[in-house]
C-alpha cells in the first residue's frame, strides 16, 4: 500500500504532519495569553503589586516550561528517532535545570506573591497543556491509502 496525502503541501515537505504541532504551539499560547491576563488581574486585585509580579513570573514559568517541550518535539520531528530523542531528554534536563536555578534565585528575593507565583504556575501547566491538547485533537491530516502501482494490480483481485 502507498500512502498519499491530501494536504496542499508539495510531496516533499511535512507541512501537513508538523500541522497538529504546530496547532498545539498556537492553542497553548493563546492559552497562555488568556491565563496571564487574568492571572494578573486576579493576583493584583488580591496581593497588589507582588500579585503582579507573582503572577507574571508563575506564567514565565509554567507556560515556558510547557511551550519549550511542544517547540522541542516540533523541531526533533524532522531529525532522525535516535537524535529525536536524544534532543528531547537533552533538553527535558535542561529545563529542569533552568526552573530550579530559577526557583532558587527567586526565593531569595520578596518582591513577588508567592501565592500567586504558585497558583499561576499550576494553572499554565494545566491550561497550557489542555490548549495543546485541544489543538492536536481539532487538527485534521487527512491521509489516504492507495495500493501500489507496481504490484501489477490485479494480484489482488479476485
Amino acid at each position: 500500500m502507498r500512502t498519499v496525502s491530501t494536504s496542499s503541501a508539495s510531496p516533499g515537505t511535512s507541512d501537513h504532519q508538523d500541522a497538529p504541532l504546530k496547532a498545539a504551539l498556537r492553542y497553548g499560547l493563546i492559552g497562555l495569553v488568556v491565563l496571564t491576563v487574568l492571572a494578573v488581574v486576579l493576583a493584583t486585585l488580591v496581593a497588589g503589586a507582588a500579585g503582579l509580579w507573582g503572577a507574571l513570573l508563575g506564567a514565565a514559568i509554567g507556560g515556558g516550561f510547557i511551550l519549550a517541550t511542544a517547540a522541542v518535539v516540533l523541531l526533533g520531528a524532522k531529525l532522525p528517532p535516535t537524535t529525536a530523542g536524544m534532543v528531547m531528554l537533552a533538553s527535558w534536563v535542561g529545563k529542569l535545570l533552568v526552573a530550579l536555578i530559577v526557583i532558587a534565585v527567586l526565593q531569595q528575593f520578596e518582591f513577588y506573591d508567592r501565592v500567586a507565583l504558585f497558583l499561576t504556575v499550576v494553572g499554565a501547566l494545566i491550561i497550557v497543556l489542555g490548549a495543546e491538547t485541544y489543538g492536536v485533537l481539532r487538527t485534521k491530516v487527512p491521509i489516504v491509502n492507495l495500493p501500489d502501482q507496481g504490484s501489477g494490480g490485479d494480484s489482488e483481485t479476485p
